[in-house]
């Protein structure tokens, strides 16, 4: 299911959660994780106070996600996908692409479909720049 939603809206949608993780990738490709709170300004996530390891990550593979978490089992997670770039202590993150997403059960009676997904994703479009 799609639902437009303009970048101003995305504010909103962030003063439902308490804070994310900032996904940052290794050189080894593996995942690294950490609690932070973003601010929205400009149009921009804002971070301050990025660890040595996220901005060795970040640095060398600018492509970061994060993930705010449901406070319940039945809320939405909100997924962003963005390009990274430090400016003097501070992380600033371009949105590219942002969600809000959560498992849904297959009605036992219905066929799962060929490459269904299992579930329940609201697209947050972005503005164009």
């Amino acid at each position: 299911m799609s639902i437009p939603v303009e970048l101003p809206t995305l504010r909103d949608v962030m003063a439902r959660y308490r804070f994310a993780y900032l996904l940052t990738g290794s050189a080894q490709g593996a995942p690294h994780a950490v609690a932070v709170t973003p601010v929205l300004e400009g149009g921009v996530l804002v971070i301050d106070g990025v660890g040595r390891r996220s901005r060795e990550n970040l640095l060398a593979r600018p492509a970061v996600g994060l993930v705010w978490p449901p406070a319940f089992a039945s809320d939405y997670s909100l997924i962003v996908d963005g390009q990274a770039a430090m400016e003097g202590e501070s992380l600033r993150i371009a949105p590219t692409r942002a969600v809000l997403h959560r498992p849904a059960p297959r009605a036992p009676q219905a066929p799962a479909e060929p490459g269904a997904c299992g579930s329940d994703c609201m697209q947050l479009p972005l503005p164009p720049d």
